[in-house]
This record gives C-alpha cells, structure tokens and sequence, in this order.
C-alpha cells in the first residue's frame, strides 16, 4: 500500500524557519490536490494550505504571507516553506493528497504526521 512519508519537522525559534516535505512510497495517479494540514493541542486539524494539479493555492488565514507550498508532480511531492515562525504554528503537521472520487481505489492519503514546534 502506497503510504505518504512527512520530513522537515523540528524545533525552531520564532521567527525562525523551516521546509517540510511529503512523498509518497510508490506512485499515486490522478492526484487532484496536495495539502498540509496540522493539528495544535487541544485543537481541531485544519487547513494550513492546499495546491491543486494546476497549481492554484489557497492558505489560511493564520499563514498567509508567511507559508508557500509548491510540489513537483512528476514526483508525487509536495512542500511546505514556512518563514517567520510563530509560538501559535506549533503543531502537528500532516500532508494529504486528494483524488476525484469518481476514480476507482483509495481516494485521499494523509502522512503520519511531523511535528513543528516553534520557541518564542
């Protein structure tokens, strides 16, 4: 079973920064959309940013301006550069790829996971 691998977590200072990156064991067809999501303690997981095949994006709020996700589709990659770090984006992180439904076979993947944690 094909299975997303998270790297890039770490301690970090605020304002600090770091690159995450998920791959995935073997090849994944008809990826629709890579994401990174995290879950703070105590929190919900959410959004952090999502690109799609064509390459549009969408952030959250909370990272706009200081988080970029890129991927390299030939590679089943996807990339999270996060600048100016703060105390509020430690978490875990978790990348997730997304299929169309109507494809036969599993339809997302999530990573296990990487944790930031950002020192003030």
């Amino acid at each position: 079973q094909v299975q997303l691998v998270e790297s890039g977590g770490g301690l970090v200072q605020a304002g600090g920064s770091l690159r995450l990156s998920c791959g995935a064991s073997g090849t994944i067809f008809n990826i629709n959309a890579m994401g990174w999501y995290r879950q703070a303690p105590g929190k919900q997981r959410e959004l952090a940013a999502r690109i799609t095949s064509g390459g549009r994006t969408n952030y959250a709020d909370s990272v706009k301006g200081r988080f970029t996700i890129s991927n390299d589709n030939a590679k089943n990659t996807v990339y999270l550069q996060m600048n100016s770090l703060k105390a509020e984006d430690t978490a875990v992180y978790y990348c997730k790829f997304e299929r169309p439904t109507w494809v036969a076979g599993q339809f997302e993947y999530w990573g296990q996971g990487t944790l930031v944690t950002v020192s003030e």
